[in-house]
C-alpha cells in the first residue's frame, strides 16, 4: 500500500512540474525588439491585504529580479488596491527596494484583475525590445494569452522569465496546475 502511495505522489507532482514547465516556455513571442530600449518585467499583483508584500508578491518580485537580464531593464509591478488600502504594485516596490533591486521601478496602480493587469501594463511597456510576465507559470501564460488578445504586435516581444524553478512551491504546484488548467481552458473557448 505504501508503495501505491508513493506512486500517486511522484506522478501527481511530477505532472504539476511538467505542467508548469510547458507553461513557462508557451506563448512566447518571435521578434523582440531591437531598438535597444531593453526589456520591462510585468510582475502581475496578488490579492494584498496587509501593510507589506504578503508571500506571493514577495516571490513574485524575487522571480521578477532574478529574471532580469544585464542591460537595461525595468519592473514593471501591477496591482490596484484590492484587498487592502495600499496598492499591490506599491506593495511589491517597497519589498523591491528591501530586497535590494535598485533599477527603474514602474508602478500600475489601477488594475483590479489580470485582464486588467495587462490592459494598464500596456502603454508602460510598448517601447520594451523584450517583454518578460512574471507570476506562477500558467498564471504568466495567462497574462500572456491577454497581452496576444489585446495587442498581438507587443506580444510578439514576450520571451521566456525566470519564474519556472523545478520544485519551487513543490507543495502547491499541483493545485496551480489545476486551476491553472481550468482558466486557460475556459480562455480558448
Amino acid at each position: 500500500m505504501p508503495r501505491r502511495f508513493l506512486l500517486f505522489f511522484v506522478v501527481l507532482f511530477g505532472w504539476a512540474e511538467w505542467e508548469h514547465w510547458r507553461a513557462s516556455r508557451r506563448g512566447m513571442g518571435g521578434r523582440p525588439g531591437t531598438s535597444g530600449t531593453g526589456e520591462a518585467v510585468v510582475v502581475l499583483g496578488y490579492r494584498n491585504g496587509g501593510s507589506r508584500a504578503n508571500f506571493v508578491n514577495r516571490w513574485r518580485v524575487r522571480a521578477a529580479v532574478r529574471s532580469q537580464a544585464p542591460g537595461p531593464s525595468r519592473l514593471v509591478l501591477c496591482g490596484g488596491a484590492v484587498g487592502g488600502a495600499e496598492t499591490e504594485a506599491a506593495l511589491m516596490a517597497r519589498y523591491a527596494r528591501e530586497y535590494g533591486c535598485r533599477g527603474p521601478l514602474v508602478l500600475e496602480t489601477e488594475s483590479r484583475s489580470t485582464w486588467e493587469n495587462v490592459l494598464h501594463a500596456v502603454p508602460l511597456i510598448e517601447d520594451a525590445d523584450r517583454i518578460k510576465i512574471v507570476s506562477n507559470s500558467l498564471h504568466a501564460e495567462k497574462a500572456r494569452h491577454y497581452l496576444r488578445r489585446h495587442r498581438p504586435d507587443l506580444a510578439e516581444r514576450l520571451v521566456p522569465a525566470r519564474d519556472y524553478r523545478f520544485g519551487e512551491w513543490l507543495a502547491l504546484k499541483p493545485v496551480l496546475a489545476v486551476m491553472g488548467k481550468r482558466n486557460l481552458r475556459r480562455l480558448r473557448r
